[in-house]
């Protein structure tokens, strides 16, 4: 009797693209920018760092496509927030901004991955153009919201709202029992309802 041979299967590159930004992500959540390195990152995504090297140039270049990848998984749920809420313009507006105090943007972890990032953009061009068009982002698509709304000078209160949103979000997950997330979305909207 032969033994059973197992079925190799290949992962697709995208795949393990996706595995290196997880395990990246995840490294530098637990121990932050200075003990994330190739031998931690590949050892996390069980792969050798000859993959690693196969598709990214070396470990700046992952960590940044883990800032970007990190900034499209936020903006994909800030979207998916805002078609959740309906029609009312209003409504559309309060989801955009409440998303930042539900799952899984209040998951642990991302604080640590989220503060590395910030740290590397002050120092780094690359991270700092990454930081520049998330932010941008956040807050064109929070000022479309505003606009929505009837909000005269949208874009300057969204630059505020973005603060206030960081501000809060940063307090909360550095300090859970300081306030929860339920305080968190009323100030939001005490502050909405103040200004729109």
């Amino acid at each position: 009797m032969q033994p059973v041979r197992q079925a190799f299967t290949r992962e697709s590159a995208d795949a393990r693209r996706a595995a290196l930004i997880e395990a990246t992500a995840a490294c530098l959540a637990e121990v932050g920018m200075a003990g994330t390195n190739v031998r931690a990152i590949c050892a996390r995504a069980g792969v050798s760092p000859g993959l690693l090297r196969h598709y990214f140039a070396g470990i700046d270049d992952l960590v940044a496509a883990t800032y970007a990848a990190t900034s499209d998984r936020m903006d994909a749920i800030f979207a998916a927030a805002v078609a959740g809420a309906g029609a009312d313009p209003r409504a559309r507006l309060s989801a955009y901004l409440t998303a930042s105090f539900r799952p899984p943007v209040t998951d642990p972890e991302l604080l640590g991955a989220w503060t590395a990032f910030w740290a590397l953009a002050r120092s780094d061009a690359r991270m700092a153009a990454i930081h520049a068009d998330s932010y941008a982002g956040y807050r064109a698509r929070l000022g479309e919201l505003l606009t929505a709304c009837g909000t005269a000078d949208a874009d300057r209160l969204a630059i505020l709202l973005t603060a206030m949103v960081d501000g809060l979000w940063l307090e909360l997950s550095l300090d859970a029992a300081s306030f929860g997330a339920e305080a968190a979305v009323a100030m939001v909207e005490r502050a909405v309802g103040a200004l729109v």
